[in-house]
């Protein structure tokens, strides 16, 4: 008789090679099929709103490993919460405006871009665009993330575009808005004003002098020890291009200055930084005249350096003693302190700086130079020929380039349009309404709270041409430029109808309401603004364009979610928009991730060729290798990717994967409906594994709600590794394989396994959401269409038993002293395999000696060996515990003849003459 034919070997259909790049995208077409995502929003009906609101990717180029690990975290938050309870639309976004596809359009137009309209060129742009969003959109469903991708939301759509104008007549309503010369992030390069978040910060060389600037007034009474001297102010600058448009030195109100003698010269230093000066400037031999307070010289004249004009001795708070000469050098255009102090001193907002970073032609000496190649030097030989320099050197600092072309920016002094961080008290609002926010990690609180906190006015003007334009008009009679809501919000009704370009194609008097006229002299001849809008206030007025029309979408969204650098950026237009037409946040949390490094903790580049790319990972891993790695990290630190570590997150899923194949396998001829046996009816080690499963469940719950993935994924894999396939489901094999089909002690294990996988599969669904549902269509018995129509398997205290998993915690112990016993008799060739053993323990009296008393029936089961014993005591030879103190080992040959059908040895084979070669055990299975 083959007795092979009589054990209930494992039998299922599920493979046990993942060979995931071709099988997700048939499960991607089976889902297509079933009519997935329509059946998702049915069964949100009624069910409590929870809005994920998407920060629109930019719309250029192929995805990359931080859109990977971006959109696959909102899959799985957005899944999780759906089998939670909650309704949960996704409704995927798109940034289309702005710099960088206007960028690759010029290149792509070359000379041909010169013979075309502004108009004509948008159509170029909008093209461009709608071409990334069609593969973009595929590459993200690719990677297993559901969503309403039939109706995205497009920054450069009408009906967005129309919201955008009207959010901003909004702010004109509210007197928020204005037009002023101010210094911007200007990027000479790319010919346009940058806003905060457009611009990055990177190691940069720069000059760094020291420059006298001659006391050219009246000296005060209280220094008229210092009369017939040489006294001059010592700034220093990092940038000497900015010496030209010098109209001040300041000084702080409150700190102490000395009058420092070198020689023919008397330098005025800040008392806590003289020495340090002196030091850089090599000067031994120098003589304190006099100690005093700025103020006695506020308002008096130094002799600028290089131009027959004054510079005035300001006051301001800004300046410190952490660096330079306590005297900072003041161009009140192109800097924002100097700005500030600029006003405050009635100082001209002057910039000879033209809009490709040169001097203008009027700039005496500099005429035409590259203020960021040539003027530099030249600024300081002229410096140098006139005595003005005391020192040269070179700086390296972190210095602010432009985001699009990654070249160092200027500040400069500029018209543009603004928003006010005072007007309606936005800042404070601003900041109260961070308070009211939950920010994950808590840390993101303090960041976004410092930068509204100390923020310039946003400028929101850019020079242009694709974007949503600012809807403001200027008078062609007295010059006067203004921003009228109710013009503004017929502009947006017309944006509604015929799009934004028509701005472009449309004569004032065809878009503005019959009537119009200049708000200060009262002509009606007007001119257009030509400037377009800031891209982050297309994206940061998504809540009112998308988030508030869409009925399935509630306002506050309940999270945001994006990379930690949208705390300037997307969070941070986000609130102010919304804060400074609402009063309120359009969020009530904001979870944040770091930043995807390979993996030696580099920054990804091309030139270092160490760019992973998604398309590439999931050719060979898988996209569900991409979406495990994402469970694998702490998100809210940088994360690490490389071919190694996904390798290892590879070998994890298989391990996952290895356990469904198993118990699908024994679950074959179980039919919940009739088969299942009660919990309580259950083998204790079967009542043992469900109480495990409920550990799990609970702590997966927890992990679920605080997004704390990387402990799901711990959780999951050690619940497989560890207490199923280690212990578990290796001690099963034997009853599973060899009891009769349909006895109950084989149908306690499968109802075990039957409740394990059924809600294993539930839980690793928002991550593995590719074989979670091919293990969903092979797990026995009725139930929904795909396990993304179910519901997370819910905590069930009453069968939950510490007190056994305590027990078990010990004997699992024991079991890894035995396992140390066989693997040593293997070694001195004792045993060949482990059933080929008998096993004898002794331990002092006590717990343990109690324990393996109480389970002696079950020992032999436990440590998977044909015969075990409990004894008194063994020899000096024996094996000694490592886990557990006191505990002996003996391992010895097998008794008996080994049963050809379950292999354990037995002294009752041969006793049966129809089965001569099986034990007791198995001819009682064989009936």
């Amino acid at each position: 008789m083959d007795y092979k034919e009589t054990l209930n070997l494992p039998q299922t259909d599920f493979p046990m090679r993942g060979n995931l790049p071709n099988r997700e995208p048939e499960t991607i077409e089976k889902w297509q099929q079933i009519k997935l995502n329509d059946k998702i929003e049915a069964a949100g009906e009624g069910r409590p709103n929870f809005t994920l609101h998407d920060g629109p990717p930019y719309a250029n180029g192929n995805i990359h490993i931080g859109h990977a690990l971006n959109k696959i975290l909102k899959d799985i938050v957005i899944k999780s919460k759906r089998m939670q309870g909650f309704y949960t639309p996704y409704v995927p976004g798109w940034d289309c405006h702005g710099l960088p596809i206007e960028l690759k359009v010029d290149q792509e137009l070359g000379k041909k871009k010169r013979e075309m309209t502004k108009s004509e060129i948008r159509k170029e742009c909008r093209l461009y665009a709608e071409k990334w969003i069609n593969i973009q959109s595929k590459e993200f469903q690719r990677l297993g993330i559901f969503g309403d991708w039939e109706h995205p939301y497009l920054t450069m759509t009408t009906d967005y575009e129309a919201a955008t104008a009207r959010e901003l007549a909004r702010f004109a309503e509210r007197g928020g808005m204005y037009k002023g010369k101010k210094p911007v992030h200007w990027c000479p390069s790319c010919v346009t004003a940058l806003a905060e978040a457009e611009v990055e910060y990177d190691d940069h060389t720069s000059p760094s002098i020291f420059v006298k600037f001659p006391f050219a007034d009246e000296l005060p009474e209280e220094l008229s020890e210092l009369k017939g001297k040489n006294l001059s102010f010592v700034i220093w600058t990092t940038t000497p291009w900015t010496i030209p448009a010098n109209l001040g030195v300041c000084l702080h109100p409150e700190l102490p200055y000395v009058a420092v003698e070198t020689g023919d010269d008397v330098l005025v230093l800040a008392e806590g930084l003289y020495e340090q000066v002196l030091k850089d400037l090599e000067i031994e031999d120098f003589k304190v005249l006099a100690t005093f307070q700025a103020p006695i010289f506020e308002k008096k004249n130094c002799k600028h350096p290089l131009f027959e004009r004054n510079s005035l001795l300001v006051l301001g708070d800004h300046v410190t003693l952490e660096a330079g000469t306590g005297c900072v050098h003041t161009a009140p255009g192109h800097g924002q302190d100097d700005y500030i102090v600029g006003l405050n001193y009635g100082l001209e907002i002057y910039n000879p700086v033209n809009d490709y970073g040169r001097y203008r032609d009027d700039v005496e000496f500099f005429a035409g130079l590259n203020v960021q190649k040539d003027a530099n030097d030249a600024v300081n030989a002229k410096l140098d020929e006139v005595g003005a320099l005391l020192r040269s050197d070179k700086v390296s600092h972190s210095y602010p380039h432009c985001w699009r072309c990654k070249k160092p920016i200027i500040f400069r002094a500029t018209e543009q349009w603004f928003i006010s961080m005072e007007a309606n008290d936005l800042r404070q609002k601003s900041l109260q309404h961070i308070n009211d926010v939950q920010w994950i990690p808590h840390w993101g609180r303090d960041r976004i709270y410092n930068m509204i906190e100390n923020r310039p006015d946003w400028c929101i003007s850019r020079q242009r041409t694709w974007g949503v334009p600012i809807t403001a008009f200027s008078c062609n009679k007295c010059g006067e430029a203004f921003a009228d809501g109710k013009v503004m919000h017929h502009v947006a009704d017309l944006f509604e109808e015929g799009g934004s370009d028509i701005w472009f194609e449309k004569e004032v008097k065809e878009l503005v309401p019959a009537g119009t006229v200049c708000p200060k002299c009262g002509h009606d001849e007007l001119q257009k603004e030509m400037d377009i809008l800031d891209v982050w206030f297309d994206s940061g007025v998504s809540h009112a364009a998308v988030v508030e029309k869409r009925d399935n979408l509630q306002t506050p969204a309940d999270m945001y979610l994006e990379g930690s650098d949208q705390h300037r950026g997307w969070f941070h237009s986000s609130l102010l928009a919304s804060v400074g037409t609402r009063d309120t946040a359009p969020y009530k949390a904001v979870l944040t991730h770091g930043f995807v490094l390979d993996e030696k903790g580099r920054p990804m580049s091309k030139s270092v060729g160490n760019v992973v790319a998604p398309e590439k990972v999931i050719n060979k891993f898988g996209a569900e290798i991409l979406r495990l790695w994402v469970a694998t990290q702490d998100y809210r630190n940088d994360t690490r990717v490389g071919d190694h570590i996904l390798q290892q997150v590879s070998e994890a899923y298989r391990r996952i994967r290895n356990t469904a194949r198993y118990i699908l396998g024994n679950l074959s001829d179980f039919d919940p409906a009739t088969d299942r046996v009660a919990v309580s009816e259950m083998q204790e080690i079967d009542r043992w594994a469900v109480s495990r499963l409920e550990d799990l469940v609970e702590r997966v719950e927890k992990s679920y709600d605080s997004y704390e993935f990387h402990v799901l994924y711990h959780a999951v894999h050690n619940f497989c590794s560890v207490d199923m396939s280690s212990f578990y489901l290796d001690i099963l094999k034997d009853r599973l394989y060899t009891a009769k089909s349909d006895s109950p002690e084989r149908r306690s294990a499968q109802t075990a396994m039957y409740m394990i996988i059924d809600s294993l599969t539930r839980i690793i669904a928002p991550v593995l959401t590719f074989t979670a549902d091919e293990i969903w269509w092979q797990i026995p018995g009725e139930r929904e269409e795909s396990v993304h129509l179910a519901s997370f398997p819910r905590f069930e205290s009453k069968l939950r038993d510490t007190e056994l998993e305590d027990r078990y915690k010990k004997l699992i112990a024991i079991r890894s002293d035995v396992t140390k016993a066989l693997e040593q008799a293997r070694s001195q060739k004792v045993i060949g395999h482990s059933l080929d053993a008998r096993v004898s323990l002794a331990a002092e009296a006590g717990e343990i000696k109690d324990l393996i008393d109480q389970y002696r029936d079950q020992l032999a089961t436990l440590f998977i060996v044909s015969q075990a014993e409990v004894v008194d005591k063994l020899g000096a030879d024996a094996y000694k515990g490592e886990e557990v103190e006191g505990l002996t080992i003996a391992v010895a040959k097998a008794e008996g003849e080994k049963c050809e059908r379950c292999w354990n040895y037995a002294t009752t084979v041969g006793e049966d003459d129809q089965h001569p070669t099986v034990c007791d055990k198995c001819r009682a299975a064989l009936g």
